[in-house]
Parts: C-alpha cells; sequence; structure tokens
C-alpha cells in the first residue's frame, strides 16, 4: 500500500521569526516547506523517500516513525543546502497510479 504526501516544494506564508539557539541577539526566519512524500510499507516495517529531494529517504518499525524520520531526513537535506547556499527552487509533481502487467 503506497500513500503520498502533500505536494509542492515552494516555501509557504507565512514566514515565522525565531530566535537562534546559539545566538540570542540573532533572528533568522525560518522557511516552512510542503513536500511529497512516498511511504511503501513492507515485512520489515516502512519505507519513506521524498521524490522532491533526491537520495532523501529512511525508514521506520512503525508508521509513526517513519514519518518522523523522514521529518528529520528532509529537515536535514534542506540544512545541507542551506549551508551551501542552495535554494530549493524546482517543483516536482508527484503521481501515483497504478499499471497492469501480464506474465
Amino acid at each position: 500500500e503506497f500513500a503520498v504526501g502533500s505536494c509542492g516544494g515552494q516555501a509557504s506564508s507565512p514566514v515565522r521569526f525565531e530566535r537562534s539557539a546559539t545566538d540570542r541577539s540573532t533572528i533568522r526566519a525560518m522557511k516552512h516547506y510542503t513536500l511529497p512524500i512516498i511511504i511503501e510499507r513492507d515485512s520489515d516495517g516502512f519505507f519513506v523517500s521524498c521524490p522532491a529531494l533526491q537520495g532523501c529517504y529512511t525508514q521506520g518499525e512503525t508508521y509513526d516513525e517513519a514519518i518522523a524520520n523522514i521529518k528529520d531526513a528532509i529537515r536535514l537535506h534542506l540544512e545541507d543546502h542551506q549551508a551551501d547556499h542552495e535554494e530549493l527552487t524546482e517543483e516536482k509533481s508527484v503521481s501515483l497510479s497504478t499499471v497492469e502487467v501480464s506474465v
């Protein structure tokens, strides 16, 4: 069984401001992203990937653990892009469909 998260790839509004944990005098804008995810269930639990971020995937024994893990993986992926001064600009669309195959 598959489930697909909401689709998008650009920062959504409004922008929330928070103080940095390392420097209380610095205020930074937090960008919020809504990204597609694909969840697959197998005998070991759940495998989750984010097709909008190449190589961003994880797993969990339970559905909730897998969702928490993909949120962490996405956040780390985006933080790496931010550290390299790269913006996530390309919006990718994800579709879920079926095909019939005869063997």
